[in-house]
């Protein structure tokens, strides 16, 4: 079976290859999460830093290894740097259910981060050099679509696998041996030489640099807004005095499956918000967290934590878009290592920025976060407004 590119076919099974790079890059760090409790009570000489570094070591590994590998690919074979990267993240898979030494688990941690980032370059890049325009522009909200659902459905398996052997929880990042295999099937095309932008029709800003400086910046300052989510819902909920604080866990879910909804229908959305689509998007996310303000219940926290997800979902795909044409074609997975590297640059910052921040206001703790988001997502919305228009912001609609 073929598949319809924009400018030629591609076999189904070298989708699927591409798809599966995708669900690995929402694994790194997920298998932490539901066990912690037990690694406290299994390592009781091991400090609070040292048990939370299992759950963060591998996204500060990430960024430098998402950059190193987005500049090899502008000299190696892409399949080959891919390849090497899948196989070290799926060696920490096997390694990490016998690891019983904290040492060792912070070791395979870091050697999983340097695996995940030598990947998620990928997870986009290889979408830009195989389709343009509108095929792009779909194939792109799919793959973040499949992102999202796989955090979903990767932490709840984590959760049980963790319920019967702490162990086991790592058995999720064995999935990246399903992407490791279809890797392979992979065509191995040289890398591309670097050549200049022409001014088409597909490329509507300026090419001529390779770093998308705007596009970095609007994606680490979007995911920094809507991160407030996950870090800070739970402590946010038991001040709400709800009867269960634990169902926090619940509406994250619905935040992340939110999220997956608008990549399936991009092309769509932009159809029929055209030059609006960002301003929606942004507009969403700003009235989801107002929701949050109004302290209401259960159904309003869900029209929320829905907002938020649509918002940022529909910005997702359209950031990853405007980026791999926004430089030249050669450098578009490079171009999209650096946009990508902001989202985990986003996660690490975020609570030390956050500390900062309230420290310099002293304001509540569990509140603050959720009045800081809904400040920047509406002065975001309004500055989308005035500039949707422009290259960084404006949509162009693709044929």
């Amino acid at each position: 079976m073929k598949i319809q590119t924009g400018h030629g076919m591609i076999t189904l099974t070298a989708l699927l290859a591409i798809y599966s790079i995708s669900m690995v890059t929402s694994l790194p760090g997920l298998a932490i999460s539901p066990i912690l409790g037990d690694l406290k009570n299994i390592f009781k000489d091991a400090s609070d830093l040292e048990l939370q570094m299992l759950e963060s070591l591998p996204s500060f590994i990430i960024v430098p290894f998402i950059l190193l590998a987005g500049r090899l690919s502008l000299r190696i074979n892409k399949k080959r740097i891919l390849i090497i990267g899948l196989s070290i993240f799926f060696g920490c898979s096997v390694i990490y259910p016998f690891s019983n030494s904290l040492w060792l688990l912070l070791v395979v941690s870091a050697l999983l981060g340097v695996g995940a980032g030598m990947i998620i370059p990928f997870s986009t890049g290889l979408i830009a050099d195989n389709f343009t325009k509108r095929y792009r522009t779909r194939q792109l909200g799919i793959a973040s679509s499949i992102t999202n659902i796989t955090l979903v459905l990767a932490t709840f398996l984590a959760g049980v696998l963790a319920d019967i052997n702490w162990h086991y929880a790592f058995l999720v990042y064995c999935l990246s041996g399903i992407s490791l295999l279809f890797a392979f099937k992979l065509n191995s095309a040289p890398p591309a030489t670097p050549q200049k932008a022409q001014p088409t029709n597909d490329t509507p800003v300026s090419a001529s640099h390779n770093w998308p400086v705007a596009l970095m910046f609007l994606y680490f300052f979007i995911t920094f807004i809507v991160l407030t989510v996950p870090f800070n819902l739970s402590i946010y909920m038991e001040t709400l005095k709800f009867k269960d604080p634990d169902i926090s866990g619940s509406y994250i879910s619905v935040f992340f499956l939110a999220m997956t909804i608008p990549g399936l229908f991009i092309n769509n959305i932009i159809g029929w918000l055209r030059s609006y689509t960002n301003v929606c998007s942004s507009a969403a996310i700003a009235l989801g967290f107002v929701l949050f303000l109004v302290k209401g219940g259960p159904v309003l926290l869900t029209i929320g934590v829905i907002l938020i997800g649509l918002g940022y979902g529909c910005m997702q795909p359209i950031i990853y878009d405007k980026t791999s044409t926004s430089t030249a074609e050669s450098h578009a997975t490079f171009a999209l290592a650096l946009v990508m590297a902001m989202n985990y640059m986003a996660i690490i910052t975020y609570p030390f920025i956050l500390e900062i921040l309230q420290g310099i206001f002293s304001t509540d703790a569990s509140y603050f976060p959720f009045l800081l988001s809904t400040i920047l997502a509406g002065i975001f919305a309004v500055f989308t407004y005035f500039k949707r228009n422009t290259s960084t912001l404006g949509i162009q609609i693709q044929r």
